[in-house]
């Protein structure tokens, strides 16, 4: 090869990790077909998201016309599952058991709760739909079983994720860590941008029988995915099977030591508080854009698929920008500030009848929110003591996810309060002004949520350490994790 062959594929090969955050994330035992096999997890979890958020949440709100409060408190149950997520990941942290595994008993199991749930999904929405003998069926038997599947899928996909995310930092070196996190939730995203274009085109002609058709090939398609995902990634050890003289690690004692970190407890203030800022606006996204600007289902759930664009364009921003050194809690407020304009051009849409601001508005909220997302975990992660990622990761999610559930019910309870106090009035009953005051409320709380967040990240700002003149570069020689435990099995 000529000088000028080997200078070209030097700066080829230099190009990967500048421009390419996870160029750098494979290693001999982690290769690139394995990683991304592993990351099907993740996309699991990005379809039961579409599902329950996205499509049976204006489903159930339109179609169905069940209450927003009670679809808002259905998709909140999963909430009385999420603050367990730290404890979860810390129970996979210290884990042992006779297979010698930590992570994929508990993915096992989040995978059954999340089949369970699709499972049981059917069958409320067939009551509620009032379709063959479950016409003469109280709607509160609908009700009740819709509550159940929300609960179970909303907690399974919890347990997988929490474990899965986990694992992944096992199976990576520890200055990787960030960038293989951030690269499942671009798997994430991913997953839920392809499923929600997939559930527009399945129920572009929408009815009953074919919603419960896409449901149930959801239940399947998620149990095949995680089974996928789980095939011989975690490497059995000797030194996890339990030992009756060892006792088990206080997880309180864990906790604490967690949290005392510098910033630590500010910082997951600042994930709570910006989660309920952009995620209110997740349950009333589509019914507005049903019910006010006169959208059709395949046109609403697609507005998913926008949004998670822009959620995996904000995660490459942020990655890039944390990977290239930019202070974690920098990128975050930035992404906060992005969150106001995307309000305002939703808003804006309405009384400008430029529906080209919704979409742009979606697709920004979408930016911001996934910018937000991957700064706040870096952030977290980069605190967090080196024996204590799943703990870490649990706190996290713990706090996002029950944030984000608060968020849905806050946000369908007040567009319903607000809707039917301005409905008392004769005048504002025949029109759709009440509706759109409705949501245009639960617009205007999330911007004051995004100030508050404002205020609670810039002092973080300060304690992030100055933006280094290089990125990082990840040893290629380094073991990974598990080559430093015995093995009774090395996973292919």
């Amino acid at each position: 090869m000529s000088t000028i062959g080997r200078r070209l594929v030097a700066r080829w090969v230099a190009l990967g990790p500048s421009y390419l955050p996870f160029a750098d994330i494979a290693t001999p035992d982690l290769t690139w077909p394995r990683l991304l096999r592993l990351s099907l997890f993740q996309v699991s979890v990005g379809m039961t998201l579409v599902l329950l958020a996205g499509t049976l949440n204006r489903v159930m709100i339109v179609e169905l016309e069940v209450p927003a409060l009670l679809v808002g408190g259905m998709l909140a149950l999963p909430l009385l599952f999420a603050p367990f997520r730290a404890l979860i990941g810390f129970r996979s942290d210290t884990h042992r058991s006779e297979l010698g595994w930590r992570r994929i008993p508990f993915i096992w199991q989040g995978t059954l709760l999340q089949f369970g749930g699709f499972a049981i999904m059917p069958f409320a929405l067939l009551v509620l739909a009032g379709m063959g003998e479950s016409a003469d069926a109280p709607r509160w038997i609908g009700h009740c079983a819709a509550a159940v599947a929300f609960l179970l899928a909303g907690a399974g996909a919890h347990m997988v994720q929490t474990a899965g995310l986990a694992l992944v930092t096992d199976l990576t070196p520890e200055e990787s860590h960030p960038r293989a996190v951030g690269f499942m939730y671009v798997a994430l995203l991913l997953g839920m941008l392809c499923s929600a274009m997939l559930f527009g085109w399945a129920l572009s002609t929408f009815n009953p029988g074919r919603l419960v058709a896409v449901v149930q090939g959801t239940a399947l398609t998620v149990m095949v995915l995680n089974a996928i995902a789980m095939w011989k990634q975690e490497a059995r050890s000797r030194d996890r099977r339990p030992d009756p003289r060892v006792p088990r690690p206080s997880f309180r004692v864990a906790f604490r030591a967690l949290c005392q970190g510098p910033g630590t407890v500010r910082a997951l203030v600042a994930v709570g508080v910006g989660t309920l800022g952009f995620a209110m606006a997740d349950i009333v996204i589509e019914p507005f854009g049903g019910q006010i600007l006169s959208l059709s289902v395949s046109e609403t759930t697609r507005l998913t698929a926008l949004i998670a664009l822009g959620g995996l364009l904000g995660f490459a921003w942020a990655t890039v920008s944390v990977s290239g050194g930019a202070p974690p809690f920098r990128v975050a407020l930035i992404a906060t500030l992005l969150g106001l304009p995307a309000f305002a051009g939703i808003m804006g849409a309405l009384p400008t009848a430029l529906p080209v601001l919704f979409l742009l508005g979606n697709l920004l909220l979408g930016l911001a929110a996934g910018m937000f997302a991957h700064a706040t975990l870096c952030a977290t992660m980069s605190r967090a003591p080196a024996d204590q990622a799943g703990l870490a990761l649990g706190a996290w999610g713990g706090v996002q996810a029950t944030a984000a559930g608060l968020a849905m019910a806050i946000a369908g309870g007040l567009r319903d309060v607000v809707t039917a106090y301005l409905q008392q009035g004769a005048a504002l009953a025949a029109d759709t002004s009440a509706l759109v005051a409705g949501y245009f409320s639960v617009y205007g709380l999330e911007i004051v949520l995004l100030l508050v967040t404002v205020i609670v990240v810039v002092p973080l700002v300060r304690l992030d350490p100055e933006p280094s003149a290089a990125p990082q570069r990840r040893s290629t020689d380094r073991p990974g994790v598990n080559a430093e435990r015995p093995q009774l099995g090395v996973p292919s």
